[in-house]
């Protein structure tokens, strides 16, 4: 079967949310009658919780697509953090780097340009991004993403270690900036 919800062979248990065929036999997001999964496996409905430490099953696809905010944090545990972000059409996350931290940014709809370097002033690495691009940024690598496209750009991002406090949520660029992150 080449449906990409279709997760074989561990469909019935292990998500608690794994997608079901409904009356009009489309695929849509469904629970399995399963109580002790049931608490943290919801389909994402809201963009300022944390559910981080608890067992969380979530569609990363939609819940990206769907959020509005700069950046949220929607998973911190002990080791790593899942981050939603959505990024302005002409903005950018803004040139970091994460001393100690490896990240994961995948690309879940919208146009961008990924940099990295070295060094701020060496941003030898260029490259176009899209739906569905991965980008692994390595600790101690200056980087960039940059909305190119004429839609916002939707993304996820993990963490490992995790590098924002838990819970964070910044509505806007700048209230991460005020922030200082």
């Amino acid at each position: 079967m080449n449906n990409p919800y279709y997760m074989y062979p561990y469909h019935t248990y292990y998500y608690g949310n794994a997608p079901v065929r409904n009356h009009d036999n489309m695929w849509n997001s469904g629970y399995w009658n399963t109580p002790h999964l049931t608490p943290n496996t919801r389909n994402y409905t809201n963009a300022s919780v944390d559910h981080g430490k608890s067992p969380f099953v979530v569609n990363i696809n939609q819940a990206a697509k769907q959020n509005d905010t700069y950046r949220t944090a929607i998973w911190t545990g002990d080791h790593l953090q899942v981050t939603l972000m959505s990024i302005n059409v002409g903005d950018d996350i803004g040139l970091e780097i994460h001393p100690h931290d490896d990240q994961f940014l995948r690309i879940e709809s919208g146009q961008g340009l990924v940099q990295m370097g070295k060094s701020k002033n060496q941003l030898t690495f260029q490259t176009h991004v899209s739906d569905d691009s991965a980008i692994m940024v390595p600790a101690g690598t200056w980087h960039n993403v940059t909305n190119t496209g004429n839609t916002p750009l939707k993304l996820y991002s993990i963490y490992a270690p995790p590098h924002h406090p838990f819970g964070t949520v910044h509505r806007t660029k700048e209230d991460a900036i005020a922030a200082g992150d």
